[in-house]
């Protein structure tokens, strides 16, 4: 973990100093926002609409059917917004960044940059950390949207609940603490993946089989932390 913490402070403080690499950030914002943003609308469709048909027979039994909009809203916006979003995106942009990283490394091209006087860690690391801190919350924010319009279709348009019990209850009951606590947790699971993907790809072994064993276990370790992580912050949180 030491040199984990040293790795994340050296790629943050050559995130603030010149050259700035802007370009790269953005490249590294399409990369992981674009890229990732047809995943995440699917699954949070469909992760509303689940929450929708299991919240609504559950509260259904006591009488309390009108309080699913606020269910499905609090639970994207709380929980499985920042963490489903931080899955998703481990999976499809934590895994390359680790595998493009780790084949920089093992076909010398990290020595090149440093024959050249060019730091790998600014180069490499820092606009990845940039580009996910600024596109994985904007991801969770469509993931939360989408993940609500999931669940008034089901509710609404399948279940008969009417929409103004729908949507009025959620207005009443969902607070700026829920939205900001949701918004906190995406930041720290941005920076959890692509600090970690950066990481196992940069000290990754020799050879293909490196390569893919640095990919995995950027995938599993991004994975833990986001969920140990979701735990602490919501202790923390509500």
């Amino acid at each position: 973990m030491g040199k984990m913490a040293m790795f994340l402070g050296s790629a943050l403080f050559l995130l603030v100093r010149p050259p700035w690499r802007p370009r790269l950030i953005i490249r590294q914002i399409y990369f992981i926002g674009v890229g990732s943003l047809s995943i995440v609308l699917l699954t949070s469709l469909f992760s509303g609409m689940v929450l929708a048909l299991q919240g609504f027979y559950t509260l259904e039994k006591y009488g309390s059917e009108g309080l699913l909009g606020t269910a499905v809203a609090l639970s994207l916006i709380r929980e499985l917004g920042p963490v489903l979003t931080a899955l998703v995106v481990t999976g499809r942009a934590g895994s390359a960044m680790a595998a493009e990283i780790g084949i920089m490394v093992i076909t010398e091209q990290v020595d090149a940059l440093k024959s050249m006087a060019v730091n790998p860690l600014q180069r490499l690391a820092s606009p990845r950390i940039a580009g996910g801190f600024l596109a994985i919350p904007l991801l969770t924010a469509i993931f939360d949207g989408v993940g609500i319009f999931g669940g008034y279709l089901v509710g609404v348009k399948l279940l008969g609940l009417s929409s103004g019990t729908y949507f009025g209850h959620m207005e009443l009951q969902v607070s700026m603490s829920d939205i900001s606590g949701g918004f906190i947790k995406s930041l720290v699971f941005a920076l959890l993946v692509t600090w970690v993907s950066c990481y196992k790809g940069y000290h990754c072994g020799h050879g293909a089989e490196g390569v893919g064993k640095a990919t995995t276990s950027a995938v599993v370790l991004s994975t833990v932390l986001v969920l140990i992580g979701d735990y602490i912050l919501t202790s923390l949180l509500y």
